[in-house]
């Protein structure tokens, strides 16, 4: 039985390599063996050189059992078929007519295993079950989302004879893949919305129209650029969705019978259902801004620009990317010309040009009259936010002015007795507001002040447990992301992301932040984090039992395709710029350190703590 099983198994592979022998690209295969789980030809799914590989399925072969044909269609279901077409040919007429595979998919850890269901999981006494399990570590919702999902995963697939040949007849909607199928397969991009700033948004200008990124999961080679779009008018993830909006009218979609992609001067013609024509002129820029943007974050050649028409092709609008400039994503960012920290006179100094020395701000904060321990500059790089050695106060001052000026009073106090329960690094947002927390046992609070001087509002967490604490915070540009290093009950620090909800009125606004997600559930200690582009952190921290890393991660927990860092000794502190251009620098046991382009660690100054850029 065991050598009919390895024949079978041959003519399998046999078939694919004559398909891919027939293709014009490199084919490779995710091939499924006769027991165990899913194995993997390439497991190094970030490599670049996996853009050229192609996987082909391969039909059912005659007589297989039911345990081969559930393994045959879940190796099928990892191809690059565009509907799977394949993978139906392993099911019922029925079951190839109503299978949904585009209803989610679940990621296991190590790819999914099949076998014969116990006695207990049996779907019906006649035909055959099959339990298809693994280790789940994510799910991917029907819009594309991803969130960490950890835990056991186990279904059951029926079968039954048809013509003399087992068929699935009965199975969930949508897909499982292991970790490094998805991560082949799939690729993340971010989709674009609008910020709702509330009344926030008078404070900037053009504070209506600033973008903010929302991750989601499209699959690398299947109508890239019109699947891109359609994620795009399916509205934003459940989570991000309550602090942002999109301009296109609800119920807008692309027309019949579209495969988009750029022409050869990168133009993008777009033709929108009989909704998207309800927009008027001034709504459609939006729109166009959001496509533009969106293509851009995929595509490989420049969007130049983008035509939006309606379902019988006459224009709606038509905007170049010069005309939508002033929606471009990560506009508060501001420009990091420098790098800040704290210098061995425990003054807020600075950083500017490669080989310069650094030097002290101007201002009060660089002039030693108070001894700080941490600092913040505002993206505009006038004004820093510092806190004093002990963590006891705040200060605010300008970056400019000499002869420099007296220190103001400190515009925040901790009242705890010990350092370790005061107050923490402050961070900006992009709004010109300042946030910081007091992590005093007696009244612990996160605070935002205005402006960096207006009264300190208090900004709700209800997510936080009592026995839980804000350990540090980093507030993304587009003021409606926050990221927060949480002490549990257990005194492990989790990195968790809260979306900033704005509401009340001018002169009362009321602020929240919900829906706590982890970014990097599976560090156990995370020791540092800063934000490092539209939709990424770089995270400092540790797998149990394991050394500490240095590793990129996606706002929706999955872990970045950016290179992986080098490692360096017992780093503190991390600071990344949302321009993704500035290098990385990380606070070292060798002092504060700078990661170039291509390259390993420098040392920027053996004397100084807490780098920062502006932010």
């Amino acid at each position: 039985m065991e050598s009919e099983h390895r024949m079978k198994h041959q003519k399998r592979w046999r078939a694919l390599l004559v398909l891919a022998a027939c293709g014009t690209l490199l084919a490779g295969c995710a091939s499924m063996p006769d027991d165990g789980s899913v194995d993997h030809v390439n497991s190094s799914h970030r490599a670049e050189a996996d853009s050229q590989v192609r996987v082909y399925s391969v039909s059912p072969q005659k007589g297989e059992a039911p345990q081969q044909i559930v393994r045959g269609f879940l190796e099928a279901t990892t191809s690059d078929e565009a509907t799977f077409p394949t993978a139906r040919e392993y099911l019922t007429h029925r079951m190839a007519r109503d299978w949904d595979p585009f209803a989610g998919t679940t990621v296991l850890s190590n790819g999914p295993t099949a076998r014969k269901a116990p006695p207990a999981r049996t779907v019906a006494k006649a035909g055959y079950s099959v339990e298809v399990s693994g280790s789940r570590m994510a799910e991917v919702d029907d819009k594309h989302a991803y969130s960490p999902a950890k835990g056991n995963y186990s279904v059951v697939f029926h079968l039954t004879k048809v013509e003399g040949q087992w068929r699935i007849d009965r199975m969930p909607d949508g897909l499982v893949l292991g970790e490094s199928d998805f991560q082949r397969i799939y690729r993340p991009i971010n989709t674009y919305y609008y910020a709702q700033l509330g009344h926030d948004a008078d404070s900037i200008t053009d504070g209506r129209n600033v973008l903010v990124a929302d991750p989601v999961y499209l699959r690398r080679r299947i109508n890239p650029v019109t699947e891109t779009v359609s994620a795009l008018l399916q509205g934003p993830s459940g989570w991000i969705d309550p602090v942002v909006t999109s301009a296109f009218p609800r119920g807008t979609r692309l027309a019949p019978g579209q495969h988009l992609s750029l022409d050869d001067s990168g133009a993008l013609r777009v033709r929108l259902n009989a909704q998207g024509t309800k927009a008027g002129r001034k709504q459609c820029v939006r729109m166009a801004a959001q496509v533009l943007h969106t293509v851009q974050d995929q595509a490989s050649a420049k969007v130049s620009k983008v035509e939006l028409a309606g379902p019988k092709d006459r224009d709606i609008c038509v905007r170049t990317r010069e005309q939508v400039d002033t929606y471009q994503p990560g506009r508060l960012n501001g420009s990091a010309k420098r790098a800040y920290f704290i210098d061995g006179k425990h003054r807020v100094a600075a950083f500017q040009r490669k080989g310069e020395q650094p030097y002290p701000v101007e201002g009060p904060l660089g002039t030693g009259q108070v001894e700080m321990g941490a600092v913040a500059v505002n993206r505009m790089e006038s004004e820093a936010a510092a806190v004093s050695r002990g963590r006891r106060s705040l200060y605010v001052g300008r970056l400019e002015g000499s002869p420099p000026t007296s220190m103001d009073a400190p515009v925040l106090t901790s009242k705890a007795k010990h350092e370790t329960d005061r107050l923490t690094a402050p961070t900006w947002d992009g709004l010109g507001d300042l946030w910081v927390a007091d992590r005093d046992p007696e009244r612990p609070r996160l605070l935002r002040l205005r402006g960096g001087k207006e009264k300190p509002e208090q900004v709700r967490v209800p997510d936080l447990d009592k026995d839980q604490r804000i350990e540090s915070l980093r507030i993304a540009s587009d003021g409606v992301r926050l990221a927060l290093r949480v002490r549990e009950a257990d005194g492990h620090v989790s990195l968790q992301l809260g979306r900033v909800v704005r509401g009340g009125t001018k002169r009362k606004p009321e602020l929240t932040v919900e829906q706590l997600r982890p970014v990097a559930p599976q560090l156990e200690n995370v020791a540092a984090a800063s934000w490092a582009g539209g939709s990424r952190l770089v995270v400092v921290g540790r797998e149990s039992g394991s050394v500490q890393q240095l590793q990129y991660m996606e706002t929706d927990g999955s872990v970045s395709d950016q290179p992986t860092l080098p490692g360096i000794n017992d780093v503190t502190g991390v600071a990344a710029s949302e321009d993704e251009t500035r290098p990385l620098l990380a606070d070292s046991e060798d002092g504060i350190v700078r990661l170039p382009p291509d390259a390993n660690w420098k040392t920027l100054t053996e004397s100084g703590s807490a780098p920062v850029y502006p932010g």
